[in-house]
């Protein structure tokens, strides 16, 4: 195999390229190191399965994705105390400085996968291949660039624009582009994705996550959801309808290994157990959240170090009757774990998270957990659909998915004739339960009503440290430092 070497404005380190002929296996395919561009299908796909690998680091869903829900109040880090995450401690006190290593990692992880991508996106349209294989890389390669670009325009706002192939004779130092306009890429990433890609139904086994039309589909409606383009998210929910995606009957199913990227799930970040790289190896190939979330000292998982403890104050918003609790956190007298009983002094709060762990008995190695990390699921296409229904003053009508959610999670359906900000409220609601712990809670306290809903909810549960410039991370110093066009953002 043919291997290239680039770099991106000076904040990327090389790691080597690995080969895989099956895309489960998962190699270390984050960035490239020869001086020619992929000339086979094979160099191409052996790329694009390397556009994915990032997504698997700890800087994004191993580890500072899941963590958001901490600083969004859901949890507290717990930990080993002392200085153990102390990083995340900072962040969910609102006393976050410019060389946060947290910020650092979100503003650092999505930049190897969207060189990559660009790189696809440059080279696969020359490529004398296969149509299928073209066209299914070039979609995958927007698809990923639109959801690096998604990730880092909802942390810092303005980022650079960087739509080419660097290298050592390009823009190493580029500027800021406002957040419009990283917007205006990501909505047109999305729509060539969506002509590109074939449907989650046409891949075989060895294919199983690949990003599909529906992945693709359901990324742009929330794209339009955090923009406030109400029309366009219920046209996109309305399409995935007809895609065969459900609803799991049982809602544990979408954090269990047997059922991984079932009928309701568009898009995960894969793991396996068999990857044969060191836990805190730049691979990443199994996942991480087990070991983390695990109780400390309980026994119940390899590793357990008793990060993500649920608050009470979360605890007391599940409605009674509302199965998904037994299936998200541990409580004192809730259902045994792998036939070991749970007790409330293995976590600050009382609670740890469940939702996530793999059991030791199964998997005896803390660096072995193939879990993957649910991205996007089913259930948010439906309360993405009933948010904007409800925006556009079609109530009643909003409450048939919602209440589809509300049914599998064995509660009743909301009561009729609720005024849009009362059935706003309920939305949201049922978005912290049914998505918790999954990343998804602080962008939206951030994006609705332009962050004040986010800041009245933070200083309702003590954080009253949080202010409006918070509603954005700060750019990382040592990040300015190294490009002096990388403005900051207001109040750091």
């Amino acid at each position: 195999m043919k291997k290239i070497k680039i770099t991106l404005f000076a904040l990327i380190a090389f790691t080597s390229l690995g080969c895989s002929d099956d895309f489960l296996d998962k190699q270390p395919l984050d960035t490239i190191n020869t001086n020619n561009y992929p000339q086979t299908a094979d160099e191409l796909t052996t790329l694009v399965n390397g556009a994915y690998q990032p997504l698997q680091r700890p800087k994004l869903y191993n580890m500072r994705m899941w963590t958001t829900d901490i600083f969004a109040g859901n949890s507290i880090v717990g930990a080993g105390g002392g200085d153990d995450g102390l990083e995340t401690t900072q962040l969910s006190n609102f006393v976050t400085s410019t060389d946060n290593p947290g910020v650092l990692d979100l503003w650092r992880g999505p930049w190897p996968g969207i060189l990559s991508s660009n790189i696809i996106i440059k080279t696969a349209p020359t490529l004398n291949i296969a149509d299928d294989i073209k066209n299914r890389s070039l979609g995958e390669a927007y698809f990923l660039r639109a959801h690096y670009y998604f990730i880092l325009v909802r942390f810092f706002g303005d980022v650079p624009m960087v739509t080419e192939p660097q290298d050592v004779n390009g823009d190493l130092y580029p500027s800021r582009a406002p957040k419009s306009e990283i917007y205006k890429l990501i909505v047109s990433d999305l729509e060539k994705a969506i002509q590109l890609l074939p449907t989650r139904q046409t891949y075989g086994d060895k294919d199983k996550g690949r990003a599909s039309k529906g992945a693709a589909i359901g990324a742009l409606a929330n794209v339009n959801l955090t923009l406030g383009n109400w029309q366009k998210v219920v046209d996109l929910s309305t399409q995935l309808e007809g895609m065969g995606y459900t609803l799991n009957a049982d809602y544990s199913d979408n954090f269990n290994v047997a059922t991984e990227n079932s009928q309701e799930s568009l898009f995960e970040v894969q793991y396996a157990s068999t990857g044969g790289y060191d836990f805190w190896s730049n691979e990443n190939q199994s996942s991480w959240t087990s070991t983390f979330m695990g109780p400390r000292g309980a026994n119940f998982v390899a590793g357990g170090w008793g990060w993500n403890q649920p608050t009470q104050e979360f605890v007391d918003n599940y409605e009674t009757g509302d199965k998904r609790k037994d299936k998200t956190i541990f409580y004192q007298g809730c259902p045994d774990y792998d036939g070991k009983e749970y007790q409330s002094n293995y976590s600050l709060t009382g609670y740890n998270v469940r939702k996530f762990l793999v059991p030791l008995s199964a998997f005896p190695s803390y660096d072995n957990s193939p879990l993957n990390f649910p991205v996007m699921r089913y259930s948010e296409v439906l309360l993405m659909k009933a948010e904007a229904l409800n925006e556009l003053g079609q109530t009643a009508l909003a409450a048939i998915p919602l209440n589809a959610v509300r049914s599998r999670a064995g509660l009743g359906s909301v009561a009729s004739g609720l005024s849009q900000l009362a059935f706003r409220e309920k939305v949201l609601h049922e978005r912290r339960m049914e998505l918790a712990f999954e990343g998804h809670r602080w962008f939206d306290l951030i994006r609705t009503n332009n962050g004040q809903y986010g800041l009245d909810f933070l200083h309702s549960i003590g954080k009253t440290n949080a202010t409006t410039k918070h509603l954005l991370l700060p750019i990382p110093q040592i990040e300015r430092d190294r490009n002096p066009n990388l403005t900051q953002n207001p109040g750091y």
